[in-house]
C-alpha cells in the first residue's frame, strides 16, 4: 500500500469517526426529544384521567345533590329500587344501610324516616337483608348444583348461618328444606 492510500484510508477514517461523533450526538439529541415528549404525553394522559375522574365525581355529587332534594318519598324509594335494581349491591356483603344512603345522597335519617313511612321494612339494614334472602332464594331455586355456602356468599351473606336463620325466618324452612321442597314439586 502507498503512502497516499495509507492516507486516503486515513482521511476516511478520520471522516467516518467525525460521522459516528455526530450519529451519535444526534442520537442522544433525539432520546432527550423522545424521553421530553414521552414526559409531557404522561403528563397530559395523567391530567386528562384526572379531568374524567372530577368529572364523574362532579357528576354523581350533582346526582346526590339532586336525590338530597327530593322531598316526594315515592320518588326517593323509585330512585333507592332503580338503583338496587341495576346494580345489586346488596350482593356484596360490605353492603349496609349507610352505603346505600351515601350511594342516594341522603343522610342516615331521611333514609331511616323514609323506609318507616314507606316499605314494609321497618329499617333499611331489613331491605337489604331481604333483598338477600330473595337473591338466595333464587339461586336455590336456579341452581340446584350450588352448595349452600356458595349460594350464601352469591347472595351477598357474610356466613352460611346468617342465610340459614334468614331464609328461616323469611319462609319458615332451611335452606335444604326449601331445595328439597322444589325437587319433591318436580
Amino acid at each position: 500500500m502507498t503512502e497516499e492510500e495509507v492516507r486516503q484510508l486515513q482521511d476516511e477514517n478520520a471522516s467516518l469517526k467525525k460521522k459516528v461523533e455526530e450519529l451519535r450526538e444526534e442520537m442522544l439529541r433525539l432520546i432527550s426529544r423522545n424521553l421530553d415528549l414521552s414526559e409531557r404525553l404522561e403528563y397530559d394522559v395523567e391530567l386528562r384521567r384526572r379531568t374524567e375522574v372530577a368529572r364523574e365525581i362532579m357528576a354523581i355529587n350533582l346526582e346526590r345533590q339532586r336525590n338530597a332534594d327530593l322531598r316526594d318519598d315515592g320518588q326517593l324509594m323509585a330512585l333507592i329500587e332503580m338503583f338496587v335494581e341495576k346494580d345489586r349491591p346488596y350482593l356484596r356483603p360490605d353492603f349496609n344501610a349507610r352505603n346505600l344512603a351515601e350511594t342516594i345522597g341522603v343522610s342516615m335519617g331521611r333514609l331511616t324516616q323514609l323506609f318507616r313511612h314507606q316499605t314494609i321494612h321497618r329499617t333499611p339494614d331489613a331491605y337489604i337483608d331481604n333483598l338477600r334472602v330473595l337473591a338466595a332464594l333464587r339461586l336455590l331455586r336456579e341452581k340446584p348444583n350450588y352448595t349452600i355456602a356458595v349460594v350464601a356468599e352469591e347472595a351477598g351473606f357474610t356466613n352460611v348461618r346468617t342465610l340459614q336463620r334468614r331464609i328461616q325466618e323469611a319462609i319458615g324452612m332451611s335452606p335444604v328444606e326449601y331445595r328439597l321442597m322444589l325437587t319433591r314439586d318436580l
